[in-house]
């Protein structure tokens, strides 16, 4: 293995994972809540791993062939982004939960237990496969980064920039937990949604351009 390369890969690929976007945003409240975070740091990881290995197999040359495609995918992760920036200002100025216990509903349920695990894969889905950025982060960017290097130090770039997404989003998850004490009120999590959605909005804005 061409350990540059494995630390190249990874370096990268942490750089562009660590900001708060619109999937780690999604990730984070999750965690907070407890619901179904094992679920969703595998299907976070599997995605990525899949993308990473697309990108640097060569899917970048084929978005650049099919601008169209590319397109299409842009303006549906815009549409998704804009509904779920628009539902957290909702639940920001007339939350829908009081939060006496975290994880807890107000007739004591565990906040898993009033979500589905497959309405919570279906979403963990759409804020990977819909997010524009990560067709540009990872597909695009780490696909063209990936090109680069020499044909037989690819493996190692594509396996390193692969070993930081697991770790990432099970510290996001996992980690997230850990914060569980500040959201023990509703005001907290007004604040939340508040910051993700306006942060998911300006995300879906910028894209515009």
């Amino acid at each position: 293995m061409t350990w540059t390369a494995f630390v190249h890969g990874a370096a990268l690929s942490a750089s562009l994972i660590v900001t708060i976007g619109a999937q780690n945003a999604f990730v984070l409240r999750q965690g907070i809540m407890r619901s179904h975070v094992g679920k969703i740091v595998l299907v976070c990881s599997v995605s990525d791993l899949i993308l990473i290995a697309a990108g640097v197999g060569g899917a970048s040359a084929v978005a650049r062939q099919y601008p169209t495609f590319v397109e299409f995918v842009l303006y549906a992760g815009l549409a998704y982004l804009a509904w779920f920036g628009i539902s957290a200002l909702r639940r920001a100025w007339r939350p829908s939960h009081v939060v006496i216990e975290v994880g807890t509903s107000r007739d004591g349920g565990n906040a898993s237990n009033r979500q589905s695990g497959w309405s919570v894969v279906l979403m963990t889905l759409a804020f990977t496969w819909l997010n524009p950025h990560v067709y540009v982060d990872v597909v695009l960017l780490l696909g063209t980064a990936g090109a680069r290097e020499p044909q037989a130090a690819r493996m190692a770039f594509a396996l390193g920039a692969m070993t930081v997404s697991p770790i990432w989003f099970a510290c996001l998850g996992y980690g997230a937990q850990w914060l569980a004490p500040w959201f023990r009120n509703a005001k907290a999590w007004r604040w939340l949604d508040g910051a993700i959605g306006s942060m998911v909005l300006l995300v879906a804005a910028a894209q515009l351009r």
